[in-house]
């Protein structure tokens, strides 16, 4: 079963953390380098030490870059770069969508079309390696869900190719809207002075992590070292690997049901969101009848008796409702696990159904499916056959090891 990571970010983040922690709860550095090594990028070399900070010890992750290798790259010969090499389909992909979002992110920013935007720091040798080697690290450790804890603005000012910027820089802040992460302001006792959240670290944590703390069986934890080693603060990014557990009160739940009538019918898939990730279990809309025969809207959420406080909050504070009701439902859950492997049309992934110790059903990822047949240009229902039959044969196989 894939390991879950937790990124706890009370000192920010940033591509060279995100390394350093991962190489500190057991990657191995020279697995890392050998999987880098198919990139088409020379002059440089990577290493990794132990240092201080503050009181804690961490692992550094370094970049050096030889004096004659730096290059502006833009995002077309990234791409070129990724695709070209001996990496899986599944970190070729990921990888790509980062850039392509910093691509974006950068030509929004600085008003130029996305063919003509050159990286700068993005582009430089250590960010390729920071974000590739991201990837290919969850892939070797068998990490399959990322969860992040609220990031932390910093403040003041960063010097850049563009001369200073005011922090959180364009690029980040622009990343953390985008995916709505949640940012927490830090100021004297609660945080240093300065930039906290890199790009870098910023399209890593957003495109990979979902914003909440999971209940979680921890094996290991991994500390990694910032660059700037701030006086009596511990600069350093936390990651907790482990295994993801069901709460105590996984076989009941609370059911929280309101009738509305009166909101903006915009609002509710942004509630939609919010309410899952808060670890409700589902949230559905009905479409109902009320007094004086006006149309409304029972929305029902359904969520750890744990949870019910806090989503008992958001809906509190997001509609317009003035009562909530709720009551405890059981259930009765069959064992689902997540499959990943490369199909002859690309990277997939596969929820696997059991009951028991008996194999029910197996179904596809939608999303990875659509994506196929887009970039492939076939039809939706083929590529969803072709994948599952090769899922099929996948899970066949592995139940022989």
């Amino acid at each position: 079963m894939p390991r879950i990571a937790y990124f706890d970010c009370f000192s920010g983040c940033s591509g060279d953390m995100i390394l350093g922690a991962l190489l500190d709860a057991g990657l191995e550095l020279d697995a890392l380098k050998k999987g880098l090594s198919s990139l088409d990028v020379g002059g440089y070399q990577i290493s990794a030490e132990k240092v201080q900070r503050a009181s804690i010890t961490a692992t550094k992750f370094n970049v050096v870059v030889d004096e004659h290798a730096h290059h502006r790259r833009g995002l077309s010969d990234i791409l070129k770069i990724i695709h070209t090499s001996r990496l899986s389909d599944n970190v070729k992909e990921k990888s790509s969508a980062m850039f392509q979002r910093l691509g974006e992110v950068e030509a929004k920013i600085h008003g130029l079309p996305l063919n003509e935007v050159h990286f700068h720091e993005l582009g430089a040798i250590d960010t390729i390696i920071d974000i590739v080697g991201t990837i290919f690290a969850m892939e070797l450790l068998n990490i399959g869900h990322i969860y992040a804890s609220a990031l932390p603005a910093g403040s003041g000012y960063v010097s850049t190719a563009h001369g200073m910027l005011p922090v959180p820089a364009p690029a980040t802040l622009d990343l953390l809207a985008a995916a709505g992460a949640p940012v927490i302001f830090t100021s004297g006792s609660t945080g240093p002075p300065g930039e906290l959240i890199t790009p870098t670290g910023a399209v890593l944590v957003t495109s990979l992590a979902n914003f909440t703390r999971p209940e979680m069986k921890i094996e290991r934890v991994g500390y990694g070292a910032g660059s700037k080693d701030f006086k009596n603060w511990p600069n350093i990014l936390r990651i907790w690997l482990g295994e993801e557990v069901e709460s105590e009160d996984a076989g009941e739940l609370t059911l929280l049901e309101t009738n509305i009538d009166d909101m903006n019918p915009q609002i509710f898939g942004y509630l939609m969101e919010k309410l899952l990730a808060e670890k409700a279990a589902d949230v559905w809309f009905t479409p109902i009848q009320m007094k004086k025969n006006r149309p409304a809207v029972m929305l029902s959420v359904l969520g750890p008796v744990s949870s019910e406080a806090r989503l008992t909050e958001i809906i509190m504070r997001e509609t317009s409702t003035l009562g909530i009701r709720a009551r405890r439902v059981a259930r009765h859950i069959a064992y689902r696990e997540i499959i990943e492997f490369d199909s002859c049309l690309g990277h997939a992934r596969a929820k696997v159904k059991r009951f028991g110790n008996d194999f029910i059903d197996i179904s596809l990822e939608y999303d990875d499916c659509r994506r196929v047949a887009i970039e492939r240009n076939m039809p939706l229902h083929e590529v969803s056959k072709m994948i599952e039959t090769e899922a099929r044969r996948y899970l066949a196989a592995h139940n022989q090891e």
